[in-house]
């Protein structure tokens, strides 16, 4: 890649691209915007990231290569993160091509780019580099508990299932308080967060002993950073499929506190009927209980992925979570995220006061 050029995104979301069905792609358009040129798929093409996002402005949509390399693209973004992270096979020749025209290709999958001798070869004819978010690190060793050592406030977020919003969580309180003046750092552990954030590991591509010790170094070096850290979650403790990376991040991490993540529309995990999500006291209660023989770390505020609900219904999803837990709740991307933060600051400020008294 030329590194003097500047990154602009033409985003692979064939077939895709949507408010739950293209996380990676809607959160560079939402948090980077000024990078995407445009998103590809055929099956909007003529709307804007507008139109079919909600949010995104003019960004067009395009049905093909031709159409988006009209646009002035330096890369192509794989804008999908589908379960198990594979690719989906008609895109090998798409992003082959791309690669050959000269354009880099980022990708947040678990099926890495770079040993696809298909696309590999296409990026050296075209010069093109090929960027996996989700490869890990080699040198990764086991956690052991070095975070309880920082002066920095670690805040994870944890949620009632997958794709819920525990990183849009942690980026609109990124935002918000920065835009407050606080020194707050985001440590990025999926791959979406990573392409936003810059830095960051993909700890679900992490072989299952390192998973604690990937969350303890990107701990430490979040409180390098900032006197705040917001850990980004992943999955649910009650998840089938993806506990083991939320248990591997929580006890890497060691958060002093938890914001619980919720879906108010949402009943069964991963819309598996035999896997029913409890009632949020109890899984307020059931994250401290896990988090106690390390840490104790209390939940201290609900942050609620309203999208699917009127603005009447989801104003009564947070007042009902409020009442139920006795916390602070709100939905951070559809309203003031004040709530949270307020919490988070209350919680920051009387550990400082608690360590020099």
């Amino acid at each position: 890649m030329n590194a003097d050029r500047p990154v602009r995104f033409l985003v692979l979301a064939d077939g895709h691209f949507g408010p739950m069905s293209s996380k990676t792609a809607n959160a560079c358009i939402r948090y980077s915007p000024e990078r995407v040129v445009g998103v590809w798929d055929a099956a909007h093409a003529g709307r804007t990231a507008e139109d079919v996002l909600g949010f995104g402005g003019g960004i067009p949509v395009v049905a093909t290569l031709e159409e988006g390399l009209a646009l002035g693209p330096t890369a192509v973004l794989v804008g999908i993160a589908p379960a198990g992270g594979q690719l989906p096979q008609p895109w090998r020749d798409t992003l082959a091509a791309a690669a050959r025209r000269g354009l880099d290709v980022w990708s947040g999958l678990h099926y890495f780019l770079s040993d696809d001798p298909l696309i590999a070869d296409a990026a050296a004819e075209g010069g093109a580099t090929i960027h996996d978010l989700r490869r890990p690190p080699a040198d990764l060793g086991v956690s052991a508990g070095r975070v309880r050592g920082v002066d920095a406030t670690v805040i994870l977020t944890v949620g009632s299932d997958c794709n819920i919003g525990k990183m849009t969580t942690q980026l609109q309180l990124r935002d918000a308080m920065r835009a407050r003046g606080q020194r707050v750092a985001f440590a990025a552990t999926g791959q979406t967060g990573i392409l936003v954030e810059g830095w960051g590991i993909g700890v679900d591509a992490v072989v299952a002993d390192f998973i604690g010790g990937a969350a303890e170094r990107l701990t430490l070096e979040g409180a390098e950073k900032g006197d705040i850290v917001l850990v980004e979650g992943q999955g649910s403790i009650i998840h089938p499929s993806y506990s083991g990376v939320t248990y591997g991040l929580l006890h890497g991490s060691l958060p002093h506190a938890m914001v619980l993540c919720h879906q108010p529309s949402r009943t069964a995990i991963a819309k598996q009927e035999w896997v029913p999500i409890p009632p949020l006291a109890d899984l307020v209660r059931l994250h401290e209980q896990v988090a106690a023989p390390l840490r104790p770390a209390p939940v201290i505020a609900i942050a609620l992925n309203t999208f699917d609900l009127s603005d009447e219904d989801a104003r009564a999803a947070i007042a009902a979570a409020e009442r139920e837990t006795g916390l602070p709740a709100t939905d951070p991307v559809r309203y003031d995220p004040a709530p949270l933060i307020d919490a988070i600051t209350a919680f920051h400020e009387g550990r400082r006061a608690t360590a020099t008294a």
